[in-house]
C-alpha cells in the first residue's frame, strides 16, 4: 500500500471534458479528506473512498470542505494555468495522516482531482491539523495544468 502524489488521470479527462468548474461562481464543491499509510492513492484514483481514510477526534468522514483562493488563471504571464485552495484545518483534533485526496463533492461519484503525499505519517494529538497549501501561483499552486 502507498500514497503516491500525483493529478488523477481521471481528473485530466474530466478537465478536457468540461465536467470540472473551478470558477469563482463555481457550483462544483471540493473536499479534502485525510488518508493513513495503508491507503492506496495515485494517479489511477478516481474517486473518493472511506477504505483507510484517517479517523478520529475532531475529523469527520469525507474531511473538510475547500475554499478556492484564486479562481482558474494563468497568472498574467506563462503558459501555465492554475487554481489554488486556502489552508484547512481541523480543530482540537487527534489525527494520524500520510496523504490526502481532494475531490469534487457535488454532482456524483465524488470524482478525485488530486492525490497528496505528506512524505511520512502527520499527527496531532488535541490541537490543530493544518493543510498548507502552496502559494497561489504558476509555478508553486497544488493544481497546475501545463
Amino acid at each position: 500500500m502507498a500514497i503516491t502524489q500525483a493529478m488523477a488521470t481521471s481528473f485530466k479527462v474530466a478537465v478536457l471534458g468540461g465536467e470540472m468548474d473551478f470558477s469563482s461562481n463555481t457550483n462544483d464543491t471540493f473536499k479534502i479528506a485525510l488518508y493513513t499509510s495503508s491507503a492506496t492513492l495515485n494517479a489511477a484514483t478516481t474517486a473518493y473512498t472511506t477504505s483507510n481514510e484517517a479517523s478520529g477526534t475532531g475529523y469527520t468522514a469525507g474531511g473538510n470542505s475547500l475554499t478556492i483562493s484564486t479562481a482558474a488563471t494563468s497568472g498574467g504571464s506563462g503558459t501555465t494555468a492554475f487554481i489554488d485552495f486556502a489552508n484547512t484545518t481541523w480543530t482540537s483534533a487527534t489525527i494520524t495522516a500520510r496523504g490526502a485526496l481532494i475531490y469534487r463533492n457535488s454532482g456524483s461519484g465524488n470524482p478525485a482531482v488530486a492525490v497528496l503525499d505528506f512524505g511520512a505519517d502527520k499527527t496531532s494529538t488535541g490541537g490543530t491539523f493544518e493543510i498548507q497549501f502552496p502559494a497561489g501561483t504558476n509555478s508553486a499552486a497544488i493544481i497546475r495544468i501545463a
